[in-house]
């Protein structure tokens, strides 16, 4: 009975009692720097988990459900996560990883600064749209979507803020951007940015044209890069 109980508070969770805070982006970041992977028993539920979030929605789902999907027993996936909240929780880290994992190569091969924002730019409008649960989520349950990234605080946007906060620190300490530099400030603008495109439609963007969105970059986040009054330091510098 007390089981059954969990099930039926399992069964409609909100977004904002997703645990989306500092210390989750810290383990998707830690875990995408140090390839930490799961344990093959938690890799399946995870798996099953994000299937039958993408079919049928997050709030729909229940962990029978997703015990179900695994093909295993309810208490099997009740060990390794102890609430729906836990397990969602997992799920949106383990997409983040792939993100992080993704944006961290992407920028790799850029030549400056100027070129990671840009690069960095497009890669997360890329890897974000192209990610099979927030496509879902962008069909099946915008609300849901739009109150992740906006709604309660932010959080969501403030676990991209932070980990974009991160790389303009790096690019601070190198001396390739100047020391004046806002830079939570900025990373809050950029994700913004990114965040609305995300979330409501544009009629004047084609968000499947790589090229045009690396002009906007050029165009209108790279000057953010340059505090009044002060120029960024050249490659020489």
């Amino acid at each position: 009975m007390k089981r059954d109980q969990e099930d039926a508070v399992d069964s409609a969770p909100r977004a904002k009692e997703l645990p989306l805070g500092p210390s989750l982006i810290e383990r998707a970041y830690l875990q995408a720097v140090e390839q930490v992977d799961d344990d093959g028993m938690r890799t399946r539920i995870l798996d099953a988990a994000d299937e039958h979030f993408r079919r049928w929605g997050v709030q729909r789902s229940t962990m029978e459900d997703v015990a179900r999907t695994a093909g295993v027993s309810r208490i099997t996936v009740y060990r390794r996560f102890s609430t729906k909240e836990e397990l969602v929780e997992r799920v949106i880290l383990r997409e983040f990883r792939r993100y992080f994992d993704t944006f961290l190569v992407d920028i790799a091969s850029a030549a400056d600064v100027g070129e990671r924002v840009v690069v960095g730019f497009v890669s997360s409008l890329r890897a974000l749209r192209g990610n099979p649960l927030i496509g879902a989520l962008i069909t099946a349950e915008p609300d849901y979507l739009v109150s992740s990234l906006v709604g309660d605080g932010g959080r969501a946007v403030a676990m991209v803020r932070e980990f974009v906060a991160r790389q303009l620190g790096q690019e601070q300490r190198a001396g390739t951007i100047s020391a004046d530099l806002r830079v939570e400030l900025v990373a809050e603008l950029m994700v913004r940015i990114c965040a609305s495109f995300l979330a409501i439609p544009s009629q004047v963007v084609d968000l499947d044209d790589d090229e045009q969105l690396a002009a906007i970059a050029r165009q209108f986040l790279l000057p953010m890069l340059d505090p009044p009054g002060v120029g960024r330091p050249g490659p020489d510098a």
